[in-house]
């Protein structure tokens, strides 16, 4: 039985682009679902704080942020490669566009009222406010795009996908990629989540033609598990060892000092813990939870704060 665990929900954008890039390398995993909004008692549990999804667990090892839990996908599985080997940069730079500044222009797009209604007509109203609540707890101190500003963002960033995919079948190379990935979930949200929106697809065929196939890849050979069930694996695991890592320091922070990890921007709970690794991709704590015991909490540089408790 594999030892990947996700931690996700099926309506996810970003579970989404993890989901793809499993059924991309045909990895084996298992499958948590967890809440959409608070309260989140197990992933809390493994993180500390952070509670954005989706979440990779390897035993003892928790990895947050899709940036870096495609880097320990290719780790884990090399070929097929999500990094060009002649574009790797770009392939990063344009996800991280993806991920960010189209992702935001596309949801906000989307949960104008008629997707509103996609999303949730068939629910009591109170799930729409629950919903509504949480994310703008986790948005606090965000400038979020207006809706007519978003619509138009959208638009001059389709034309720009579409332009690259009208004489190739993916956005760098002859097969998917990391930018693919990224950029494809925003656009599933529209389409998948929100319907009702997804017309400003349709004057862009080839951005459909390449969603079409995105979507054929599959979500790999999951396997489900209870949330309770991923908690106690962490729990009866050790961490990985981080001894010998070469260290990078940018804050002046000391490894062994008591730390927080948070996002910049949205999702800013933070996470509590001491500084194991840092090097130049990634931050590394280690915590001990009643429930969970000693674990790992893993965080890519690009996009997180750290500062000394």
């Amino acid at each position: 039985m594999s030892d990947l665990i996700l931690h996700h929900y099926p309506t996810s954008p970003f579970a989404e682009k993890i989901r793809l890039v499993l059924g991309f390398k045909q990895l084996a995993y298992r499958s948590v679902y967890i809440p959409a909004i608070l309260p989140k008692p197990d992933v809390l549990a493994l993180t500390g704080g952070y509670r954005k999804t989706p979440l990779l667990q390897i035993g003892a090892d928790i990895y947050c942020d899709t940036a870096l839990i495609c880097d320990v996908l290719e780790h884990r599985q090399p070929l097929p490669s999500l990094y060009p080997p002649q574009h790797k940069g770009l392939a990063r730079i344009l996800a991280q566009w993806a991920d960010t500044s189209l992702f935001w222009a596309a949801m906000a797009h989307a949960t104008q009222p008629a997707g509103l209604a996609d999303m949730f007509g068939g629910l009591p109203p109170e799930a729409a406010k629950a919903f509504g609540e949480d994310r703008r707890a986790m948005s606090q101190n965000m400038t979020r795009l207006r809706p007519a500003d978003a619509t138009a963002a959208l638009k001059s960033y389709l034309r720009r996908l579409s332009e690259s995919l009208e004489t190739q079948h993916y956005l760098i190379d002859a097969t998917p990629g990391l930018a693919d990935f990224a950029a494809y979930h925003p656009l599933w949200f529209i389409r998948v989540r929100t319907p009702s929106m997804a017309g400003v697809l349709d004057a862009f065929p080839s951005v459909l033609a390449w969603m079409d196939r995105m979507a054929a890849i599959g979500h790999g050979l999951p396997d489900k598990l209870a949330g309770a069930d991923a908690v106690a694996i962490a729990a009866a695991a050790e961490p990985l060892a981080v001894a010998g890592q070469t260290f990078q320091d940018e804050h002046g922070i000391a490894l062994g000092s008591r730390v927080t990890v948070a996002a910049e921007s949205f999702g800013t709970d933070p996470t509590e813990g001491e500084l194991v690794a840092a090097t130049r991709m990634h931050y590394t704590l280690r915590r001990e939870d009643p429930r969970a015991g000693t674990v790992h909490v893993h965080f890519p540089r690009i996009g997180y704060v750290l500062k000394p408790v």
